[in-house]
């Protein structure tokens, strides 16, 4: 501790006073840039709690002069700042949280492992695994090639660490594969890039022109190229459709979506031909829509406006009775005519399963719709809902993602840490903890990343993405007070009834389970049994399932520990 006498305030103290008690001197009483220089020096976690501490230290600790150097600091290689009202913060925060987490379904190993981090990565943007690799988009348009080792122990198929990476493409704004949950599918890779492009052949003169570029997943390889004329510009793409006859959905800087085919049986020949790009009927019929994001399958495609509505459009007639209980208004010949949602707030993302969808509404609140026989709604039964059904224990979520036959949610549990929830199917470990699936949204046993925003599954594994932009919230808003309460409402129609989700019904039910078994024993494990299929809060059900072992015990039951629940 370095302590120097200074002038002070008060009366001047004797010769020994001084000596015995000292007088520090203040903090800010050291020049400013040296202050920063110091600080600089700490981890970045540190850096964040000193400035919780005081006034002064969080203008200090949030001083852009500080990020730079910490900037600097964590990725050397880092030329461009990054863009936004704090370049160097968003830069340095996006780099210290960056992470790619997975979990392997299978084997004896049950807990997250990170992959190596590209050190030209700039933040992690997007991610999408395939059968052998991952492929991660960061912020500045770079496409990194994520080689992962697939090896056999004891039986078990495990995940290991990205063993090496490499650099892809440069200039990248989207990626897509196919849209099926299995990997083995993912034979290809779409990427929608800027390139230079020549305007005259055999002069120097360019013009940046958007592409798609067609890669082989397995080894990276290049195979197909498709340049569009400059007045052209795309922001997403997405596939939908069987190999022979791939749709390429691309939508537009203005809303707009346009699609051509390919036939990826064909892209591994060497040959040139010209594909005819069209105006999707979405954007034809009605030109006064402006689409700000969309998301497919392999028979459906899901569109989300800027004035929060839905549209679909669904091309066979399994899916469609799957999502809308009836096959009325499907039209064989008409599969890209546009359906739209009745909704009563404007939603913000959703996603899409096989054969059910998610829904997200600014308000926070999660809406279901579709094939519900694994559970995979959430909605603590096995029936499916023709139109969306709200879950009502739980709102905000991060990320929703829907896969095969069953769901996962992304939530924040408390102030500083996250949680993993999952619904439906859960053979082959696809719901860590709940083997035997769950009619509702239950917590998985899976230790999330505190910086976690994105997920994804496959057949064999749990991906979860960790990056913090400091400039991308959800705005979600508060639910006007003469919403909040009132008459239940299980589904966005109208005419819903007192009762719609057969709560009463189920309870009654539940009580007839519990009155047919003959023990006591048998009565508690029927408990935790009806306690897992209850649409209740994560927190609610640890909290009975501890409250049944607790009462099990007292009356020398010898009720195991931890809750049998999640396998029923």
């Amino acid at each position: 501790i370095v302590k120097r006498s200074c002038p002070s305030c008060g009366p001047e103290l004797g010769v020994e006073e001084k000596k015995a008690k000292g007088n520090p001197i203040s903090i800010q009483l050291f020049p400013p840039e040296l202050v920063e220089h110091i600080i600089s020096f700490l981890p970045v976690r540190d850096l964040v709690a000193l400035g919780q501490t005081c006034r002064y230290f969080h203008e200090v600790c949030d001083a852009e002069g500080v990020w730079r150097r910490i900037c600097r600091r964590l990725s050397p290689r880092l030329q461009d700042q990054g863009s936004g009202v704090r370049p160097w913060k968003r830069a340095a925060i996006l780099n210290y949280t960056k992470g790619l987490y997975f979990q392997a379904f299978g084997g004896r190993r049950r807990c997250l492992s990170k992959s190596v981090a590209p050190l030209l990565a700039h933040g992690y943007r997007r991610f999408l695994p395939t059968k052998d690799h991952v492929f991660i988009l960061d912020y500045v348009g770079t496409l990194f090639f994520l080689k992962n080792a697939l090896v056999s122990t004891l039986g078990q198929m495990q995940w290991k660490r990205a063993c090496r990476y490499v650099v892809l493409c440069r200039g990248a704004k989207d990626f897509a594969s196919d849209p099926r949950c299995n990997t083995v599918y993912h034979k290809y890779l779409y990427v929608l890039a800027t390139r230079e492009h020549q305007e005259v052949v055999g002069t120097t003169s360019s013009r940046a022109c958007d592409c798609v570029e067609v890669y082989l997943q397995s080894s990276g390889q290049r195979v197909f190229k498709m340049t569009f004329h400059h007045s052209m510009t795309f922001k997403q793409i997405v596939l939908v459709g069987q190999e022979t006859q791939r749709a390429l959905l691309l939508l537009t800087e203005e809303g707009k979506i346009y699609s051509l085919v390919v036939n990826e049986t064909q892209l591994d020949q060497p040959r040139s031909y010209t594909v005819q790009l069209a105006l999707r009927k979405v954007s034809h019929y009605l030109p006064h829509l402006r689409v700000a994001c969309m998301t497919s399958n392999q028979s459906s495609t899901l569109y989300v406006t800027d004035q929060g509505g839905v549209y679909f459009e669904v091309h066979t007639p399994g899916v469609y009775r799957d999502l809308f209980g009836t096959l009325q208004a499907f039209d064989p010949l008409d599969q890209q005519m546009p359906l739209a949602l009745s909704l009563p707030a404007k939603i913000l993302f959703c996603a899409l399963g096989y054969n059910h969808l998610g829904l997200v509404d600014e308000f926070g609140r999660i809406f279901m719709q579709g094939n519900n026989r694994y559970g995979q709604l959430g909605t603590g039964d096995k029936m499916d809902r023709g139109e969306p059904t709200q879950v009502r224990y739980l709102q905000r979520p991060i990320t929703l993602w829907c896969g095969l036959n069953h769901s996962l949610v992304l939530s924040q549990s408390s102030e500083f840490s996250k949680e993993l929830l999952g619904c439906g199917c859960g053979a082959g470990g696809r719901l860590p903890g709940w083997p035997k699936g769950s009619a509702s949204f239950v917590k998985l046993q899976v230790k999330v990343p505190l910086c976690a925003c994105a997920l994804c599954a496959t057949r064999e594994c749990l991906y979860i993405l960790s990056s913090h932009d400091i400039e991308q919230h959800t705005p979600y808003r508060d639910l006007p007070a003469s919403r909040v309460v009132g008459t239940p409402e299980s589904s966005l129609g109208t005419g819903a009834s007192q009762d719609p989700g057969g709560t009463a019904q189920a309870c009654e039910e539940y009580l007839s389970q519990i009155h047919s078994c003959h023990t006591l024993q048998d009565r508690m494990e029927k408990m935790k049994e009806i306690v897992g299929w209850m649409p209740l809060m994560a927190a609610q059900k640890d909290f009975f399932w501890e409250a049944l072992d607790m009462l099990q015990k007292a009356e020398g039951g010898g009720g195991a520990v931890g809750p049998p629940a999640p396998e029923t």
